[in-house]
């Protein structure tokens, strides 16, 4: 029974006096308690036409750090032209047990449950990154989850998905992204086990197309609960998110974006075959299969896949054995990879210059897993540990925290050389912030070098190389 005694509209409030709360819709609130004697909470988005006398879809959202306010204002322009209700866990965090994850997220579940009308065919999960893949393992603990969608996070855990438990899986993901290749193989895994999935494309950083596929993601959502019956049929809403799709398909030909077309027209097909005769989308595709330039594009990409795919499997073997070996000598190897990559990402060929980004982003995801790995080991391998923080400054040259971690664990064994080093290239790369540079652990003996002093001085005391900090 929900405890919702009274309830009174103020233009976009909606006054719940039993639970003392007030929430303002079209506007997200940040913290909802759970109760007074559990300190968690969620973010809550109301659309700005909600009211308490409907049955409404919601989406509830992960993200691995607990940054609910920043996920549900990502989502909520798409929630609001679509009319989903949003909520997002503070206190999701990935250092914790899957278990007391799962826990927390049946918490914000029922208090959703006691607040609003929720629709028991309508519930959803969804998040971004490694909050995507949260969402996606889920609906293996909690029953009745309708659906995920993901935007650029690959499946959590394939082994525990049973047809037993299906849900709608839908993957949002540019193809620079590193993460491509592996949804890519994700969508195949599911039409093997008939998981209703589609991957929608868009352009990388792009806000626009984010929030054009996450809208399209909830709107196959609506589709699929008036395939299934769970709500009514709308004519009008099926007949323009139709030929909407079609539009965006003549665009993609028309722009010689061939192989995007390709996956929307099969993604709309997938969608619309249930509703309507999907002929015209049947005879589009088979004409484009016949286009010279389609095959050429084709093939460039299996090509770069292949090529990938290798590049790929060198970086996963060489950073276990450098990090293994304390191979300090193959940080010459790595810097060159990275030159490598640079060029891939200013080729002529498309294919060349997406898979340069998919590899940059790989790399630094690798090193980043490396990094964690090691810091969560009961005894902490310092020397490794130095490996990888300087391999960072080679990968991702703009991570001043890869320097000052390198600066820091140089101070510590003495060798001043290698954080001078590293203390000018930090400069060199802008950093700017002296106070934190002067409280760096285990500086105490660099800091008082005429060598450390002179950096100082010629790149954050001299307004020739920086800000003048006096």
């Amino acid at each position: 029974m929900k405890k919702i005694i009274f309830l009174l509209f103020f233009g976009s409030t909606v006054l719940l006096t039993a639970q003392e709360l007030t929430f303002k819709k079209g506007m997200a609130t940040d913290s909802v308690m759970i109760n007074d004697s559990i300190q968690e909470s969620f973010a809550l988005y109301l659309p700005k036409n909600f009211k308490m006398s409907k049955n409404w879809p919601v989406i509830f959202l992960f993200d691995e750090k607990g940054r609910g306010r920043q996920l549900v204002r990502f989502f909520q322009d798409a929630a609001e032209k679509e009319g989903y209700i949003l909520a997002a866990s503070n206190n999701i965090h990935d250092s914790l047990p899957i278990s007391q994850n799962i826990l927390i997220s049946n918490r914000m579940f029922n208090k959703t449950f006691e607040l609003f009308s929720i629709h028991p065919k309508r519930i959803y999960t969804g998040g971004i990154a490694n909050g995507g893949r949260l969402a996606s393992i889920v609906p293996v603990f909690v029953p009745n989850i309708d659906g995920v969608v993901s935007f650029g996070g690959p499946l959590g855990n394939i082994e525990v998905l049973s047809t037993k438990n299906m849900f709608h899986y839908i993957g949002i993901v540019s193809k620079e992204d590193y993460n491509y290749p592996r949804m890519l193989g994700d969508e195949l895994m599911l039409n093997n086990l008939k998981f209703p999935n589609q991957l929608l494309l868009m352009n990388n950083g792009n806000k626009l197309q984010e929030l054009h596929q996450l809208q399209k993601a909830m709107q196959i959502f609506t589709l699929s609960s008036m395939a299934k019956g769970s709500i009514p049929l709308n004519e009008t809403f099926l007949k323009q998110s139709y030929e909407a799709n079609l539009d965006e398909i003549d665009s993609l030909i028309a722009s010689k974006k061939l192989l995007e077309a390709e996956k929307m027209i099969q993604e709309t097909q997938s969608v619309y075959r249930v509703h309507l005769k999907v002929d015209e989308l049947k005879e589009k595709l088979k004409s484009l299969k016949k286009d010279k330039l389609y095959r050429t594009q084709k093939r460039n990409e299996n090509n770069v896949f292949f090529k990938e795919s290798l590049i790929k499997e060198d970086y996963s073997y060489y950073l276990e054995e450098d990090v293994l070996t304390y191979n300090f000598n193959n940080l010459g190897w790595w810097n060159f990879q990275m030159e490598d990559i640079k060029k891939y990402e200013k080729s002529q060929n498309e294919a060349e210059r997406q898979m340069g980004k998919r590899l940059y982003g790989y790399v630094n995801a690798l090193v980043d897993d490396t990094e964690d790995m090691l810091k969560k080991e009961k005894v902490v391998d310092e020397d490794a540990l130095l490996f990888v923080f300087m391999l960072k400054t080679i990968t991702d040259p703009k991570e001043y925290g890869s320097y000052l971690e390198t600066i820091s664990l140089s101070s510590k064994i003495e060798d001043f050389g290698t954080a001078l080093f590293y203390v000018e290239e930090l400069l060199k790369n802008g950093f700017t912030d002296k106070e934190a540079l002067y409280a760096l652990e285990h500086t105490a003996l660099l800091r008082i070098t005429p060598e450390f002093n002179e950096l100082v001085k010629k790149y954050l005391d001299d307004p020739r190389y920086g800000i003048n900090e006096q």
